[in-house]
């Protein structure tokens, strides 16, 4: 969620679709952590009128949020890297 944030501010529902489009996830796991995220101070809210009916709730990235984003990233980075070092030296030894 952090990642689909750091560009453009998004409310809840397209989160929920950007994430489904790529993986299986239940929209009743992404509003908790949407919530969760929130309280923690890696995104503030803010309400947008819709032309499609009530006002949205948008999330946005904060500086603190966007911090936590790039230590993230590395951190998938390194591992994904000791994973391919793995499999490497397994793809070597059949």
């Amino acid at each position: 969620m952090l990642v689909l944030l750091d560009q453009q501010d998004r409310y809840g529902y397209e989160l929920v679709q950007k994430i489904s489009n790529q993986i299986s996830i239940s929209e009743g796991s992404v509003y908790p952590l949407l919530r969760r995220l929130t309280k923690e101070g890696y995104f503030t809210t803010y309400l947008k009128e819709s032309t499609e009916g009530p006002s949205r709730k948008y999330y946005q990235l904060t500086n603190t949020g966007r911090i936590y984003l790039h230590k993230l990233l590395q951190e998938w980075k390194d591992f994904t890297y000791g994973v391919n070092e793995l499999i490497k030296e397994g793809v070597k030894d059949d």
